[in-house]
C-alpha cells in the first residue's frame, strides 16, 4: 500500500507548523509530505513592522526553512503556486507540478485596497521580507534626497493608510526611528511628518476604548498625526487625496503605505474556490466545502465568530491554532482515528507603540507601557519556541 501525499502550500504561520506539526506526529514511512513555499525562509509577519521602520534588521524576522523541518520527514520545494486543480488533486507550480491525497493550503493575503484608486501602483505594504526592505530604503533615500531639495518637505512626510495593529504599529516604529534618521541626514525633526489615516471613527477598531487613547496619546506625543474618520480617496505619485468634511484636501508625501486591510491570496479564488475577499469558508474541521481532502488554514480560511455572527480576524494567533489542528487531524485521518473540530482560543491581544511600550488585553486584563511591551516580546518569543526550540530562541528573540 502506497504511502498518502500530504502536499502544503506556503510556509506562513499556518502552513510551517502544520508542517512541523505532522513531522512530530508521524513516523517516515507514514506519509510523503511536500512543503512549497516560494522563498527558502519563514518570515515573522507580526515583526515586519520594524523592518519596514528601520528599527529591527529585516534577518531578525526570518528563518531558514531547512532550519526547522527534518530532511528525511519533509521535502521542501521553492517554488511558487500557479493554480490549484481540484479535480485531478494536482498542484500547478512554476517548475512542475505536484500530485496530493491530502492539502494544505496557507498561501497567505495579499493588500486589500477596497478599489481605492491609486493605490497598488503608488502605496507600498508591508507583506513580505522584500517589501519591508524597499519601504525602509525607500525612506532613507528620500531623507538624503532632501539635503539638495530643501524646499521639498514633501520628501519627509510619510502618509500611513490604515489605523488597525500593523499600521499602529508601523507609526510607532517610525516615531522612535526618526531621531536616529534625522541625525543622520542632517535633517530638522520638525520638518517630519508621519501621518496616520483611518477611514473607521477611531484607531484599533473595536478595541477597548481606554487602550485606545492610550495609544493615541503615546503616539501623538511622539509626533504621531492622527485624520480619523478621514477616508483616503485616491493615491498619485504626489502623495495622497483624503476627504475632510465632505471636501477633498491633498497631502503631498512622497511616500505612503497603505496598512488598512488584507485578503486572501488570489489563487485560491482563480482556483475556481467559492471566496470572500478571497477566503474559504470552511468546515468545522478547516476544509474546503465538498472537499474532505482539502485543509484551509491562516489568512485564506473564513470562521465565523458565532458570538456576533462576524468573521475571526485573521491573525497569527488563530493561523497558529489552524496549523496545529490539521496537523493532528491529518495525522488522526492517516491512522483511521477521528478528527477535532477547530475552535480558537483567543488568549489576548497585544501591539506595540514602538520599542518600549505596549498596549493589551490578557486574560481580560488591560495592560498598558513597559509591562505591556515586555509581553508582546514574550509571545513572540513563544512561537520562535514553537517552531525552533530554544535555540531560535536565543538567535532571534527580542531580549
Amino acid at each position: 500500500m502506497s504511502k498518502p501525499s500530504i502536499v502544503i502550500l506556503g510556509a506562513g504561520y499556518g502552513g510551517i507548523v502544520a508542517a512541523l506539526g505532522l513531522q512530530k506526529r508521524l513516523n517516515y514511512n507514514e506519509a510523503d509530505i511536500t512543503l512549497v513555499n516560494k522563498n527558502d525562509y519563514h518570515y515573522i509577519t507580526t515583526e515586519l513592522h520594524q523592518p519596514a521602520a528601520g528599527t529591527m534588521h529585516h534577518d531578525q524576522a526570518r528563518v531558514g526553512i531547512k532550519e526547522l523541518i527534518d530532511e528525511k520527514k519533509i521535502k521542501f520545494v521553492k517554488d511558487t503556486v500557479v493554480a490549484i486543480d481540484r479535480e485531478q488533486q494536482k498542484v500547478t507550480l512554476q517548475n512542475g507540478e505536484l500530485h496530493y491525497d491530502y492539502l494544505v493550503v496557507g498561501l497567505g493575503s495579499e493588500p486589500e485596497t477596497f478599489g481605492i484608486e491609486g493605490l497598488r501602483e503608488h502605496a507600498f505594504s508591508i507583506n513580505s521580507i522584500n517589501s519591508v526592505r524597499i519601504i525602509r530604503q525607500h525612506i532613507e533615500y528620500q531623507f538624503a534626497k532632501f539635503a539638495a531639495e530643501p524646499e521639498r518637505t514633501d520628501y519627509l512626510t510619510i502618509v500611513v493608510g490604515g489605523a488597525g495593529f500593523t499600521g499602529i504599529e508601523f507609526v510607532g516604529e517610525l516615531a522612535d526611528r526618526m531621531p536616529e534618521l534625522c541625525a543622520e541626514y542632517d535633517v530638522d525633526p520638525k520638518l517630519v511628518r508621519i501621518i496616520n489615516v483611518e477611514a473607521a471613527p477611531t484607531v484599533l477598531p473595536g478595541f477597548d476604548p481606554a487602550l485606545v487613547n492610550y495609544a493615541m496619546d503615546v503616539l501623538g506625543g511622539k509626533g504621531v498625526e492622527f485624520k480619523i474618520g478621514t477616508p483616503i480617496k485616491r493615491c498619485t505619485p504626489e502623495g495622497v487625496v483624503i476627504e475632510v468634511d465632505g471636501e477633498e484636501e491633498e497631502i503631498k508625501a512622497a511616500t505612503v503605505v497603505w496598512t488598512g486591510g488584507v485578503r486572501g491570496n488570489s489563487i485560491v479564488e482563480k482556483s475556481g474556490f467559492e471566496t470572500m475577499r478571497g477566503r474559504i469558508k470552511v468546515d468545522p474541521y478547516l476544509r474546503a466545502p465538498g472537499h474532505e481532502n482539502i485543509f484551509i488554514v491562516g489568512d485564506c480560511a473564513l470562521i465565523i465568530n458565532e458570538e456576533n455572527n462576524r468573521p475571526y480576524p485573521p491573525t497569527a494567533q488563530i493561523a497558529i491554532q489552524h496549523g496545529e489542528n490539521v496537523a493532528a487531524n491529518l495525522a488522526a485521518l492517516i491512522r483511521g482515528g477521528s478528527m477535532t473540530p477547530f475552535k480558537p482560543h483567543i488568549r489576548g491581544t497585544v501591539a506595540s507603540l514602538g520599542r518600549n511600550d505596549a498596549i493589551g488585553i490578557v486574560g481580560g486584563r488591560k495592560v498598558y507601557g513597559h509591562a505591556a511591551s515586555w509581553l508582546k516580546k514574550l509571545i513572540d518569543m513563544r512561537y520562535l519556541y514553537l517552531i525552533g526550540g530554544l535555540s531560535l530562541v536565543l538567535k532571534k528573540g527580542r531580549f
